[in-house]
């Protein structure tokens, strides 16, 4: 127990870099939890909203590495008010812990040699939903360790640091009872997962629960844009956090966003996944770009790649060189790809955009709901500019009628 415990100390600083999920861009941000009164127009920008779907409400997945599970439980959300289905509150946790299982069995049967973190990919909630199914956050709200809001270091630190032993081997091998130690210790935080439960006088299991909801997962179709693979073809992007790899479908970035516009114009939201460690990305003041100013004139095809070696003042000292609209970098498919290559852009964020929105210049944004709580300038939301979109997005999910006729064809789905 000793070995254990001390174990876990020294795991609490690892588990916080694992959570490779936006939480290290929220401290870069200046994220905290005081409540902001600043005026949309003390940023220099002035958004005016044009198309905002139906949605629930903003969620926070505060000191937790699960933007993942919130992001497409959200958008699982607003799929139900679309299709007419009541405005519901689904549980995060539910699935969280369930996914923290799986991780942990295909961790020890691959001795410690995968990973094993907070953080997860869009088509985690899908396959816990498949497998599981879904239960109501009344039922289910993981709160069982005397906090009123997530807050997952010791928990991250806790399971990784057991696991470890396990896989050291102490024995020579591996006991029958480490699963169920496992189980203890999500019990323990996150609490019991209840095999039956009541909600609005029905008796359910979170199968059928789930099976109630006019949610068919199938009909749920992700998409990506990198140039390592062949267009329209599937493949598993290979970041650790695709820890099922599962496969996006491959299209040209245009189509990618074709696929988005054409969604919200229909009523459908996007699920979206994002790099936001970039000094265009200012969660407290709202928005989203790509400055062009960030590119150097004599290092044309390659100026990107010199941002990976900025220092984090000089980061900032760009940032706070953003006082309203400015001229953006035009986004290619090579760059895109390079900035991949480069792990410049990596799997950082997962968010949900819900509508689209103009400047004062008429220059056109999505709107995001983020997962961030909603002490912010814009109560939770931001705006982010089409060449951020462009060069910034790993993967979108979308219900298969959101895809234009053309492209579903030469995807052949």
């Amino acid at each position: 127990m000793k070995k254990l415990i001390l174990i876990a100390a020294a795991a609490g600083a690892v588990a916080g870099a694992q959570a490779a999920d936006g939480l290290q861009f929220r401290a870069q941000q200046g994220f905290d939890d005081t409540p902001k009164e600043a005026k949309a127009d003390t940023t220099g920008f002035k958004f005016t909203d044009v198309k905002v779907l139906p949605h629930t409400s903003v969620k926070d997945q505060n000191k937790s590495g699960t933007c993942w599970c919130f992001s497409t439980t959200s958008f699982l959300e607003d799929e139900i008010l679309r299709q007419g289905g009541d405005s519901l509150d689904i549980s995060e946790m539910f699935t969280v812990r369930q996914c923290y299982l799986e991780k942990a069995d295909r961790f020890v049967r691959m001795y410690g040699q995968a990973n094993f973190a907070a953080g997860g990919a869009t088509l985690d909630v899908l396959h816990v939903w498949d497998e599981l199914g879904a239960v109501p956050e009344e039922v289910y709200t993981g709160l069982n360790y005397g906090e009123k809001k997530h807050s997952h270091g010791e928990l991250d630190a806790a399971l990784k640091a057991y696991l470890d032993v396990i896989n050291s081997k102490p024995d020579k091998k591996i006991s029958t009872a480490w699963r169920k130690g496992l189980e203890g210790i999500l019990d323990a935080y996150l609490g019991e997962v209840p095999q039956t439960f009541q909600y609005k006088g029905k008796t359910y299991t979170p199968k059928s629960w789930a099976a109630s909801l006019p949610i068919k997962t199938a009909d749920y179709i992700p998409f990506t844009s990198f140039t390592h693979h062949p267009f329209y073809e599937s493949f598993a992007i290979e970041v650790p956090d695709n820890w099922l790899w599962e496969k996006s479908m491959n299209v040209p970035m245009e189509e990618m966003k074709a696929i988005v516009d054409n969604a919200l114009e229909n009523g459908y939201p996007v699920a979206w996944g994002a790099d936001v460690s970039e000094p265009g990305f200012k969660w407290k003041e709202g928005f989203a770009v790509m400055p062009k100013e960030r590119t150097a004139a004599d290092m044309e095809g390659t100026e990107l790649s010199r941002w990976v070696h900025l220092t984090d003042k000089e980061r900032k000292e760009l940032q706070n060189d953003i006082k309203g609209p400015v001229d953006e970098i035009e986004v290619t498919q090579e760059m895109r790809q390079q900035m991949f290559d480069n792990q410049e852009t990596t799997d950082d964020h997962g968010m949900e955009i819900i509508g689209y929105a103009t400047d004062q210049n008429g220059k056109r944004y999505y709107k995001v709901r983020n997962s961030w709580d909603t002490n912010q300038i814009y109560d939770g939301y931001f705006y982010v500019s089409e060449p951020f979109f462009l060069a910034k997005t790993m993967q979108i999910l979308v219900h298969k009628d959101a895809v234009p006729k053309d492209i579903a064809k030469k995807a052949k789905l």
